[in-house]
């Protein structure tokens, strides 16, 4: 009954979220309340959602003051060198915006977190994706896919779970696993290729007048919206657009609602109405800009990112050291610390509220037992003669198990049973713990992760259009990990 019932509710969250019949908020705090009287245990429910709130208060603690520190370093400039980068990489070609998009995810996610690459890589490239009419969700499930492949990393998390639950070394689970999770990566920059491709022939490619400057004023952008932020003056205006601008021409994916630009719309698209909604550009000449410390915020968010690695305090206490530092010091007088706050309170407001409601969620299905009945059932449901195959097994569990609950749900609850079974029939631990990082790029688009509200919200993309389109891709990439680790002989 619970099995049928922790299923059910799951379908009914995404059906209702990706047909838009409810937000993802309120769709996250009462359809697990609906269900959790279904099962009997609607006295419980207090308890549950307070169990999942005390579980998930870190988290929401460290993207709420993530996003003020991060906001405020792209407010003063910290990152406008990188994203000048990017973007002059770019320059105003759709197919070379989408693998920019790819390539800035899956560096900024070095570090291990993958609130920070989205905040950094929206902030960079959303103001050019709504300049060229781009498709928003190709933005946040590229990003979303290269970050999850990268969330592999030892620091990220899925590693060390799986290195804790079955007691080995993360080294060797990881360092074996690195040509087919470079497989994986090259199959999102192929990804990004062809839906850049698919974007170009839908809104065209726009390229600049003869004699233009190389590096229009579009490169330098953030998401502040207090003192100092006004709409950039884009020196792309009057940019002429290539053959094959009809909309439509293309076979890209457009969600319902999203602005397409009509035919022949490219040049306003990308230096015409500056007020466009949801665009917001930082002017290179914000007052919020501290060249001067420019040293110091590049040396504090090193040593932060460094903090964090080596774990040295628990991941909120050093965003929250680091948000109050950074705001003093580039900005020691109240009213701009004030301005600078209410600034990003949108984003953190969102977030935050999004991580709460999915403590419900997460709340009912762990205590009701849920998810227990649900991993015993899928476990047991596989065929005696796949024993031999376990690693196999394992690899393609991981997809709908990382993304319907949690990483601390799968691996220290499931892992340690599919790892037994597979030991039963001669198959390594190791092997096991390596299948079981395969469905990371899925995992990084699941309704359980805070950091992919991060990623929706930033880029005013509904978590259900996002879903929609996302969910094939990183599918696809994960069987790609499987598939290069079968090959290599990892798994």
């Amino acid at each position: 009954m619970l099995t049928f019932l922790g299923f059910a509710m799951i379908a009914t969250f995404l059906v209702l979220i990706m047909l838009k019949k409810m937000s993802p908020i309120a769709a996250l705090v009462l359809i697990p309340a609906l269900f959790c009287v279904f099962a009997g245990k609607g006295a419980h429910l207090g308890d549950y959602v307070i169990d999942g709130v005390g579980k998930l208060a870190p988290t929401a603690a460290m993207l709420m003051f993530a996003i003020v520190y991060f906001g405020v370093m792209i407010d003063v400039g910290l990152f406008d060198p990188i994203v000048k980068g990017i973007l002059r990489f770019c320059k105003a070609d759709p197919m070379r915006v989408v693998v920019g998009t790819a390539v800035l995810a899956a560096i900024v996610s070095l570090d291990g977190d993958g609130s920070t690459t989205f905040m950094i890589t929206v902030s960079a490239m959303y103001p050019l994706y709504k300049r060229l009419g781009l498709s928003l969700v190709v933005m946040t499930g590229v990003a979303a896919t290269a970050n999850g492949v990268m969330n592999t990393l030892p620091w990220g998390g899925p590693t060390a779970r799986a290195a804790t639950a079955l007691k080995l070394d993360a080294a060797d689970i990881f360092v074996p696993m690195i040509p087919a999770l470079a497989v994986g990566l090259l199959s999102v920059f192929v990804l990004a290729y062809v839906l850049g491709l698919k974007e170009r022939r839908r809104v065209g490619t726009l390229v600049l007048p003869s004699g233009a400057d190389e590096e229009p004023e579009l490169v330098t952008v953030g998401t502040g919206t207090g003192a100092g932020a006004g709409v950039t003056a884009a020196t792309a205006a009057g940019v002429g657009t290539t053959a094959g601008t009809a909309a439509g021409s293309g076979s890209a994916e457009v969600p319902a609602g999203t602005a397409v630009p009509a035919a022949g719309s490219g040049a306003s698209a990308a230096g015409g109405d500056a007020g466009e909604e949801g665009f917001q550009g930082l002017d290179p000449q914000r007052a919020t800009l501290r060249p001067r410390l420019y040293w110091f915020n590049a040396g504090l968010t090193v040593a932060l990112l460094t903090a964090m690695i080596m774990e040295l305090l628990p991941i909120p206490v050093l965003f929250l050291l680091g948000a109050a530092l950074a705001l003093t010091v580039n900005f020691p007088h109240m009213p701009d610390q004030k301005a600078r706050i209410a600034a990003h309170a949108d984003n953190v407001l969102n977030v935050a509220g999004m991580v709460f409601a999915a403590a419900v969620f997460t709340g009912v299905l762990s205590g009701t037992g849920m998810v227990k009945h649900m991993a015993d059932w899928l476990v047991g449901a596989i065929p005696e003669g796949m024993g031999p195959h376990m690693a196999l097994v394992t690899g393609l569990l991981s997809l709908p198990l990382t993304y319907f609950m949690s990483n601390d749900g799968f691996y220290f609850g499931v892992l340690p049973v599919l790892a037994e079974a597979g030991a039963a029939h001669g198959v390594s631990p190791l092997e096991i713990a390596r299948a079981s990082l395969v469905g990371q790029a899925l995992h990084m688009s699941s309704p359980l992760v805070p950091a992919v509200y991060v990623l929706v919200g930033m880029a005013k993309v509904e978590f259900g259009d996002h879903t929609r389109f996302t969910v094939k891709w990183a599918a696809l990439t994960c069987l790609v990990v499987l598939a290069a680790g079968m090959v290599f002989g990892i798994i």
